[in-house]
């Protein structure tokens, strides 16, 4: 029911469901504008329509959708019935109503396939034109052609609807495609193909025939542009110059759309059609004749007319088979539809940026720029009143309602063309083509002369019509001789300026010549420069081509060294915490050597070790084992005043303080080699007697070779045993007896004998 402009209520069905508390629920929606059922098409038109050709004129996109539950009404509004046109006949009867006398010529505009436009010059247009003309069929249907009587009464739109305020001083041509969104995949309308491919032929048990003639159809793909808008490849577009020339083209692709019968509609539309209407536009020249050949002045304009698909439940339509799986299809592009228009809401509502789906169906993909702001976008919404579309007309109420709150409305620029306006006028009043005639030259001429009188004689005695046709041309005569006379002084005066514009041109051309020599020795002079620079380049390109493999090399000795200093530098750190370790280890002992001497001097006192007193005179234990073997030779030894002991005992040491050993052992030549092992002895601090090794005296016989003995004393000192050997000279006592302290490592006394306690 409809409450008023803007409202529409629905009310549930008798008997289809009672809430909770009984009672029925009506719900209420709005709309910016809500119609009757009785609107007629052309106010329809007026509101919804009218607005976007305005904008499809003045350069910019729009879109508008039929949407609604299966039988509806939406074909209905898009195509209208005979007898009442609906809006796309309408829309294309105002566009051409708006730019019919400023339409280019055909071909001046070409559409390439990369969803741009070209500009021809009026030569290849018309070698265009005349090939077109040479075919058999021509693919476009003429406007002279007599139009199908089966829409012909519904394009005869007598309103004359026009735009107001259309650039005179710009040409345009139009051009349509009519595609279809079919189980998802797209399928051109206009495409020439044999034996129907999209309604393929069918035999007596419902199977399509197979045999070599049936090509499937192939369907479309689509691509973005260089501007990001998207477009559908390889789809036919044809130029049209009429009203109906156009709804021709689209009743062409009309019969081969997808409809097949349901339980709810006999002709039921299974796809989505888009009817596509281009308008390019250029400006005409400085003056005013011809296209401007350029291409970034040209304008295009798109105005998409979409009839979708019914919305209907499958329990209802009773779909089996292809049937449902088309149902399918439909339901979810639609949904997809209301997915992305929520999405677009809710980032509009609560700033957020979620990625809008647009890919998840061919139908929004196709117009993704015009939900992200590339155009106006109205959606007329048809409801059947009838009790059995309840629950899909509430689903599709809500759905219609919650887009009106997306704004996406976005400027768009046209480009400034920089031409003084009113140039198409100033052609013609020069003498320009005017509606299409051009008056000529003689009939200008004879409109000037007086015009002669009548010359019918009569009369044999009729004396004035001759007097009076020889005035008319005796005036005539002299007219024609003043317009002679003028003629050649016009023909003077245009030789003159012809000779002065020729002068002008030469001299004009020889300035121009000199300009342009010059020019071209700064050209060549720029070419060389640029050669020297581009030689320079390459020499620059070879050394730093050089010094990158330099700078490789350079870099791999680098990473070597830092390996090698890495290592190093762990080893030292090793080698640093062995040392700190080893650190430890010695302060560990020194501290527990210091703890047992601090422990041993705060034992009880004892008495200090010291050496016997030397004014005593120095007393020996003379030390002899029983295994050695007297030599009865000067090497045996002889200490006076001594103790000598077989083996050394305490009370011994107690009584002396010099302490020697005479040690025997076979040299490696198998003579007796003696040593006399020297000490001091020292009292200790618990009371005992401790021997302090000083020197080793070694003693060797050897057989005479010559060389003469010196004779030792009888009474030798033993002091000076040690420093004056039985040797003749030093030279061959060093080299027969080693004299050392104790402790060295070169002689016995590292082996028998220890460090001082």
């Amino acid at each position: 029911e409809v409450i008023n402009e803007t409202t529409v209520q629905i009310h549930p069905p008798d008997g289809y469901r009672i809430f909770r508390n009984g009672e029925y629920r009506e719900t209420q929606y709005s709309f910016k504008e809500v119609f009757g059922t009785l609107v007629v098409q052309k106010e329809l038109f007026n509101v919804v329509a009218k607005p976007l050709v305005e904008d499809l004129i003045r350069g910019k996109n729009g879109l508008l959708f039929t949407y609604g539950v299966t039988g509806s009404g939406k074909t209905h509004t898009m195509t209208g019935s005979p007898g009442d046109g609906g809006l796309l006949p309408r829309c294309l009867d105002m566009i051409f109503n708006s730019i019919g006398p400023f339409q280019a010529k055909r071909f001046v505009f070409k559409l390439d396939d990369k969803n741009g436009v070209d500009v021809q010059c009026e030569v290849d247009a018309l070698l265009e034109r005349q090939k077109r003309d040479a075919m058999p069929v021509p693919k476009t249907p003429s406007g002279k052609r007599q139009i199908d009587p089966e829409f012909a009464d519904m394009i005869n739109v007598q309103d004359h609807c026009k735009v107001e305020e259309v650039d005179e001083d710009n040409v345009y041509s139009v051009f349509v495609s009519y595609i279809e969104i079919y189980n998802n995949y797209i399928y051109d309308l206009l495409e020439e193909a044999p034996f129907e491919p999209i309604k393929p032929k069918w035999n007596n048990c419902n199977t399509p025939v197979r045999n070599g003639d049936f090509i499937p159809p192939q369907s479309k793909i689509l691509r973005e542009d260089q501007n990001h808008n998207m477009y559908v490849t390889g789809c036919t577009e044809v130029e049209v110059k009429s009203t109906e020339e156009a709804f021709e083209v689209f009743w062409r692709g009309q019969k081969k759309r997808r409809i097949a019968n349901t339980q709810l509609n006999r002709e039921s539309s299974r796809s989505h059609s888009v009817f596509i209407i281009k308008l390019a536009q250029a400006p005409l020249d400085a003056d005013g004749d011809n296209v401007l050949q350029e291409k970034e002045q040209i304008t295009l304009s798109q105005l998409s007319l979409v009839d979708l698909a019914g919305s209907e439940r499958t329990n209802r339509t009773k779909a089996e088979g292809n049937r449902l799986r088309e149902a399918g299809n439909i339901n979810q592009s639609l949904m997809t539809l209301r997915t992305c228009i929520e999405v677009l809401r809710e980032n509009q509502m609560y700033g957020t940026n979620k990625m809008v789906p647009y890919r998840d169906s061919k139908l929004t993909h196709l117009f993704k720029n015009y939900f992200d702001g590339e155009g106006k976008v109205r959606m007329i919404v048809c409801v059947n009143p009838k009790a059995e579309d309840y629950e899909e007309s509430l689903q599709v109420m809500r759905f219609a309602e919650m887009t009106q709150e997306v704004e996406v409305a976005r400027p768009v620029d046209r480009p400034l063309c920089g031409l003084t306006p009113g140039r198409r006028f100033r052609n013609q009043m020069r003498g320009g083509p005017i509606n299409g005639e051009e008056q000529s030259v003689s009939e200008m001429f004879l409109q000037n002369f007086p015009p002669l009188p009548s010359c019918e004689l009569l009369d044999v005695n009729d004396d004035q019509t001759l007097p009076k046709l020889i005035e008319v041309l005796e005036k005539r005569h002299k007219l024609r001789q003043m317009l002679s006379e003028e003629f050649a002084k016009n023909v003077l005066a245009f030789k003159t300026m012809l000779q002065d514009f020729d002068s002008s041109i030469v001299s004009k051309e020889n300035y121009i010549q000199g300009k342009l020599s010059e020019k071209e020795k700064t050209i060549a002079g720029q070419k060389m420069e640029l050669e020297r620079l581009e030689k320079k380049i390459k020499t620059l390109e070879y050394k730093i081509e050089i010094l990158e493999k330099t700078a490789t090399i350079y870099e791999e000795d680098k990473r070597n060294l830092q390996q090698e200093l890495e290592s190093k530098s762990q080893k030292l750190q090793r080698q640093a915490s062995d040392k700190r370790r080893l650190e430890a280890r010695l302060q560990g002992m020194v501290a527990e050597t210091t703890m047992k001497w601090e422990k041993e001097c705060n034992a009880p006192p004892v008495r200090l070790r010291h050496r016997r007193s030397r004014s005593a005179g120095e007393r020996w234990v003379d030390h002899k084992p029983p295994s050695n073997l007297p030599t009865e030779t000067v090497m045996q030894p002889h200490v006076p005043h001594a103790i000598t002991v077989a083996a050394a005992s305490e009370k011994a040491l107690a009584k002396c303080d010099k302490y020697m050993l005479t040690h025997q052992e076979l040299a490696s030549d198998g003579e007796i080699e003696t040593k006399l092992i020297k000490g001091d002895v020292f009292k200790t601090r618990g009371g005992g007697q401790a021997v302090q090794f000083t020197e080793i005296e070694t003693l060797k016989q050897e057989s005479p070779t010559g060389r003469k003995r010196r004779s030792s004393p009888s009474n030798p000192d033993p002091h000076e045993d040690a420093a004056d050997s039985e040797w003749t000279d030093v030279e061959t006592r060093c080299s027969v007896a080693v004299e050392m302290r104790a402790g060295s490592a070169l002689g016995p006394g590292y082996q028998h004998h220890a460090q001082p306690k």
